[in-house]
């Protein structure tokens, strides 16, 4: 009897059946992505209709992740799904180095020699652990998370192009395909714990207790000036990533200087854009965020004899 002719979608479909099941093998609990894409394939919370699994309240893709065969083999034959692992269910720690964008005019080097530069600063070789080739040609290397560790997922923490997934984030699994090309394993090593000077880096910084202004008894003028350049200062330092945060945080504390009428908003909202610009902010986000932050300040100033 003639075998039925298997078509390229066909064999896409049955590859990617596979890819899931693979995952799921490993006891990675796995979802759908859109096919040929990155983003899941479930609907979000403003389209559920409270049905079938969201019966009882919409249950998001970190929840809805499976390792059970039947719901995979269910799902990846309706469509040619790509493959996302839930990190976090999957206690999987996922360092992502990615390479620089075609148009970028950043001359800093791709994420895998910022984090190979991180582990020789440690005196560490890079792990040997399972790892996978992205289509733009960055890397995905899985490390499984230290028992009572419990991290979210990073953006820059670590150096540049260099981010992590771990609870609340996913990875597209080998064998999905986007545009791009096909995500690779490059590495079948087994997957290691994520090395013991990593968490250290990863866990959320402490908040800094932040002691409140004091006001000179001689001036409130000066007491003002002094504590806008301090700000402004903190501003033009402010970490990568952060600088956005900053200007917020410190235009906000300045702003009760504006309404006890100890110096004037325009002059506070020109030297905040001039340290938000200089620490490479657009002129219009710093804009909006000094905005902000004078007009929540100045509705929440305290009298300043109970500040």
């Amino acid at each position: 009897m003639t075998q039925p002719t298997r078509t390229p979608r066909d064999r896409v479909a049955a590859s990617l059946l596979a890819a899931a099941l693979a995952a799921a093998a490993r006891g990675w609990p796995v979802f759908p992505l859109r096919p040929g894409q990155k983003r899941p394939a479930l609907h979000g919370e403003e389209q559920c209709a409270l049905t079938g699994p969201c019966a009882g309240g919409h249950v998001k893709w970190e929840q809805r992740a499976t390792t059970d065969r039947a719901t995979i083999v269910r799902c990846w034959t309706h469509k040619p799904y790509n493959v996302g692992i839930a990190t976090g269910p999957a206690g999987l720690i996922v360092v992502d180095l990615d390479q620089p964008k075609p148009n970028s005019k950043s001359d800093a080097p791709d994420g895998a020699a910022t984090f190979k530069a991180l582990c020789e600063r440690t005196g560490k070789a890079v792990p040997t652990t399972y790892q996978v080739r992205t289509p733009s040609g960055g890397e995905h290397l899985y490390f499984t998370a230290p028992a009572g560790l419990r991290l979210g997922n990073t953006a820059g923490r670590l150096g540049p192009l260099v981010d992590t997934r771990a609870h609340g984030g996913y990875i597209v699994a080998a064998g999905s395909t986007t545009p791009a090309g096909t995500y690779e394993v490059i590495d079948d090593a087994p997957v290691v714990e994520l090395p013991a000077w990593l968490p250290g880096l990863l866990e959320p910084s402490k908040p800094t207790v932040v002691t409140p202004l004091r006001l000179p008894a001689v001036s409130g003028s000066l007491a003002a000036k002094a504590a806008l350049d301090r700000e402004c200062d903190l501003v033009r330092t402010a970490p990568p990533k952060q600088a956005n945060n900053t200007l917020n945080r410190c235009a906000f504390k300045v702003g009760r200087f504006v309404a006890w009428g100890d110096i004037p908003r325009h002059e506070v909202e020109q030297a905040f854009q001039a340290a938000g610009e200089e620490r490479e902010l657009t002129a219009a986000e710093c804009r909006s965020t000094i905005r902000s932050a004078l007009d929540s300040s100045i509705r929440q100033a305290r009298p300043r004899e109970t500040a």
